[in-house]
């Protein structure tokens, strides 16, 4: 019987909840507001992982790609702390990435709830060969 998750994705989820934790304790930077961690991909041979990463309450896309530049420039720092706190015998080099698919998502949304509001408008609409 086959294994439902693999190394990798197993390694990915304890990643995400460890970078988690690191920056909301460690990371000590008043640019960087609350960061969301959307998704971990690691390699097959575990040497580097991308985190997807967003920024609860962001203005505009790019206080987000700022808030992953900063957290490219303490992934030094962060990978430090990872090795320390997991058992792995490669930690892996970290890029954060700002993760679009919430914003995407939205609009999404929001395209779709009007589509929805249009047509109930142009179907409740009274047709005048049914009132005579």
């Amino acid at each position: 019987m086959p294994r439902e998750f693999t190394r990798n994705d197993r390694v990915a989820d304890a990643l995400q909840r460890e970078l988690a934790q690191l920056i909301r304790d460690e990371v000590r930077d008043p640019r960087l507001g609350m960061v969301n961690i959307t998704a971990v991909e690691v390699v097959r041979d575990l040497s580097s992982a991308k985190v997807f990463v967003n920024l609860v309450g962001a203005d505009s896309a790019e206080q987000s790609e700022k808030a992953a530049e900063l957290l490219n420039g303490a992934a030094g720092f962060l990978r430090t702390h990872l090795a320390k706190r997991m058992q792995l015998r490669i930690t892996p080099r970290l890029r954060f990435i700002y993760d679009l698919s919430g914003k995407r998502g939205q609009e999404l949304s929001a395209l779709i709830e009007y589509a929805v509001n249009r047509d109930k408008e142009r179907h409740h609409d009274p047709d005048p060969s049914e009132e005579g």
